[in-house]
């Protein structure tokens, strides 16, 4: 295990480009197992998940041809040995799950076990068998999760409970292969589920609402290989984008979609914050030492920053926001709908100095603005994780933050990049 070690109070400044998005390439790799044919994928983020994935796909006989240089990827899942997947790899990414669509699709049979990835609450499967048993599944899971389909899938309406992202890739996957139509209602629609989507229709899927939350699906006998460049992660740059904030730092960001920043003006213009967003060179200039003020609601009110599917506020940049506040002027209430544990680690910020409370396990009210100081905590999770790295860039004196591996699995190359950027960061074996 590794840690960071950060000397704060450095204003973060220059040009940081926005890698590919963790949350696209997850399924997409998976998706690549849906052809015989090679597949392409370019803009690859090289993080610690999507080496897991790639990893799994090579276990299971697919021919991989990764391009570290240039962040590229050629997998050819002509001959697949097998459709067992191994624990232990399962273990170490939540991302594992996404699995059981694309080989139930092709080959009618996949056993998994229970995926890993951050312990930020419940993260139930439940979307996920419903909608596979749904398509003619059946599963059978105990230690592993069994699912099989003697007899092909065939396509089928359904409501899902829950707008799940993992659980609607799942289900597309499974769905372009099968039978006839599916039809799904309350599909998440975030824009790394439109990146999957229109992946799978260059590969000759017929995928028809993409973006939107119902989706009919055509099913066809067979996918054909594509090259496909993966969009960019807009959770990075909104985590950068708070690094060049608390910090006073100017700060350019590249390879961003204006529309990924939509659902993200409101609640950044509720500290104050400016910037402005050339959509056709996909750049997003932040000004240096903006004024940090809490705009309050209607009569003086206290706002309220809360999450939920797409389009509302994405809940991997909640713990982000929470330090944000922590360097703003005025009061903000936080309203985590979507994991009971995510906010837990903000027991690391009071101790860094922050002045908040924890109302319950899914909201807090925090008051700014505050000094932090350096003291040694630990990353429980990959946004929880860069939250206090961000918090360490802010504070005055050396913060110590342990398990900093956590942090690699949603960010490349972070401190090599940080550093760039002009923060005093550096890793040492814990």
């Amino acid at each position: 295990m590794a840690k960071f070690v950060i000397k704060g109070a450095r204003p973060l400044a220059g040009i940081h480009r926005a890698p590919g998005n963790k949350n696209a390439a997850l399924p997409m790799l998976a998706a690549t197992l849906l052809t015989e044919e090679p597949v392409t994928l370019t803009n690859l983020p090289l993080i610690a998940d999507v080496l897991t994935m790639i990893e799994i796909i090579h276990a299971l006989g697919a021919e991989v041809d990764l391009d570290k240089d240039n962040h590229r990827v050629t997998i050819c899942a002509k001959h697949i040995r097998t459709t067992h997947l191994d624990r232990k790899l399962c273990g170490k990414v939540r991302g594992s799950i996404l699995f059981a669509g694309p080989l139930l699709g092709r080959y009618g049979s996949v056993k998994l076990y229970p995926p890993g990835g951050d312990v930020i609450g419940r993260r139930r499967i439940d979307t996920h068998l419903f909608g596979l048993r749904k398509l003619g599944a059946t599963i059978a899971t105990q230690t592993s999760y069994r699912f099989k389909a003697a007899k092909g899938l065939t396509g089928q309406y359904m409501l899902l409970d829950e707008a799940s992202v993992t659980a609607t890739e799942n289900i597309i996957m499974a769905a372009v292969l099968a039978k006839g139509t599916t039809t799904i209602y309350n599909t998440a629609c975030e824009p790394h589920v439109q990146d999957l989507c229109r992946m799978l229709n260059a590969m000759g899927s017929q995928i028809k609402g993409i973006g939107t939350n119902l989706l009919t699906i055509d099913g066809v006998e067979s996918l054909k290989g594509t090259l496909q460049r993966i969009g960019p992660d807009y959770i990075d740059a909104g985590s950068y984008l708070a690094a060049a904030l608390v910090t006073g730092g100017e700060m350019t960001i590249e390879d961003v979609e204006a529309s990924d920043f939509e659902v993200l003006i409101n609640p950044f213009r509720r500290f104050g914050v400016k910037w402005t967003i050339d959509a056709k060179n996909k750049r997003l200039f932040v000004p240096a030492n903006q004024k940090l003020k809490t705009t309050y609601d209607f009569g003086d009110a206290i706002p309220k920053i809360e999450d939920g599917p797409w389009p509302m506020f994405p809940s991997d940049l909640m713990s982000i926001l929470i330090v944000l506040a922590t360097q703003t002027r005025g009061t903000m209430l936080f309203f985590e709908k979507m994991f009971e544990s995510r906010m837990y680690f903000v027991d690391h910020l009071v101790g860094m100095g922050a002045r908040l409370v924890q109302c319950d396990p899914h909201r807090l009210v925090v008051t700014g603005p505050t000094t932090l100081h350096g003291t040694s905590v630990s990353s429980p999770d990959i946004r929880a994780g860069m939250a206090l790295l961000i918090a360490a860039l802010c504070a005055k004196g050396e913060t110590h933050i342990l398990n900093a591996n956590s942090i690699d699995r949603g960010y490349e190359t972070v401190e090599s990049e940080l550093r760039r950027l002009g923060a005093d960061i550096q890793r040492v074996a814990d």
